[in-house]
């Protein structure tokens, strides 16, 4: 099923969405929000499983859905913990700032804790407060909703409380994130508010491409309007949504509504170099940090300027029949937080 909080106060309202995206039936006589749902899973799931096979039979009465009418599907959460999933990508990112890998990193996940008290909605603006040395970036990502998950889980037992995925986009301000790093404490100015995508959907919907801990689908991402990337985002994960729930509840459990991140997700060449962009035949990126690295190693300058305000970024992913399964994050950058 596919699932979406209409903007409504703080915490939206719950509706159940057709697979193609086209309508929608509220279910506030299941639960009035996501959250609420997440926190009775087990009586809620079913029930709108059942609508949702209503809407699909149009034996229900529905509304036509607009994606520009939808908070996140969260749009706050009691967590939001982002892996780096995809070790090209921090190998890539580290470069661009004269960082070493640490042999570690391929062994152990990186997790930040970010904020989760304000989403942006999918077609929300991103909000700039800042200058071009801030390096506004998008990050282009996948994203799991886990229940209620015990302290010490296993990777394979954490597969199971994978309730329902979506699309990111983690709005990074990379002139920001080297001088954080540097003081050993981690992310905060350098991570305002993500956006996640109109509809979430279970694991049943997305069929093969799901293997039970990661995705196999092409994540798409486009600059004003001009493809970025579309890395496939079972290709290069490191570590998989198993293994990120183990590693965050590894000394703590976490509660119902947690949204694990995989990081940006990266794939390398063929020869296992940085990956090509687009232009040159390749599968481009998810955020313009990995652009400007490799265009400084192939042709010695960096090209690509961050995000200014007015640019455009639009982040989807599409079934096998070219059919967006979560909708799509479409977002402006403004000045001045308007």
């Amino acid at each position: 099923m596919k699932l979406a909080s209409l903007k409504h106060g703080r915490d939206g309202r719950l509706v159940v969405v057709s697979k193609d995206l086209t309508h929608a039936a509220l279910a506030a006589d299941i639960a009035p929000t996501l959250q609420a749902a997440l926190d009775n899973w087990t009586q809620a799931a079913p029930k709108l499983a059942a609508l949702a096979r209503r809407i699909e039979a149009l034996s229900v009465e529905t509304f036509p859905f607009r994606e520009r009418d939808c908070a996140s599907p969260l749009p706050r959460a009691y967590q939001w913990a982002d892996g780096s999933a995809y070790v090209n990508h921090v190998a890539l990112v580290r470069k661009a700032r004269g960082a070493d890998l640490p042999p570690s990193f391929w062994t152990d996940p990186l997790m930040y804790q970010g904020g989760s008290d304000t989403f942006l909605g999918p077609r929300d603006p991103i909000p700039f407060i800042g200058d071009e040395s801030f390096g506004l970036d998008l990050e282009a990502e996948i994203a799991v909703i886990a229940d209620d998950t015990p302290m010490g889980v296993d990777e394979r037992t954490a597969r199971s409380h994978i309730k329902l995925l979506m699309l990111v986009n983690d709005v990074t301000l990379r002139g920001l994130t080297g001088p954080e790093l540097a003081k050993g404490f981690g992310f905060y100015q350098s991570k305002p508010s993500s956006a996640f995508s109109p509809v979430a959907v279970t694991p049943d919907e997305l069929g093969a491409a799901w293997d039970g801990a990661k995705l196999n689908l092409p994540l798409l991402s486009f600059v004003n309007d001009a493809p970025l990337g579309r890395p496939d985002a079972g290709i290069d994960m490191t570590f998989d949504f198993g293994r990120l729930i183990a590693h965050a509840a590894r000394t703590r459990m976490l509660s119902a509504g947690t949204i694990i991140g995989s990081g940006t997700v990266s794939n390398r060449a063929a020869d296992g170099g940085p990956g090509r962009p687009i232009s040159s035949g390749g599968l481009g990126y998810s955020c313009l940090a990995e652009l400007r690295v490799v265009e400084k190693l192939l042709e010695g300058e960096t090209r690509t300027p961050f995000l200014k305000p007015g640019d455009r970024v639009r982040i989807e992913m599409l079934d096998e029949r070219g059919q967006s399964i979560f909708g799509a994050i479409e977002q402006e950058v403004t000045s001045n937080g308007r």
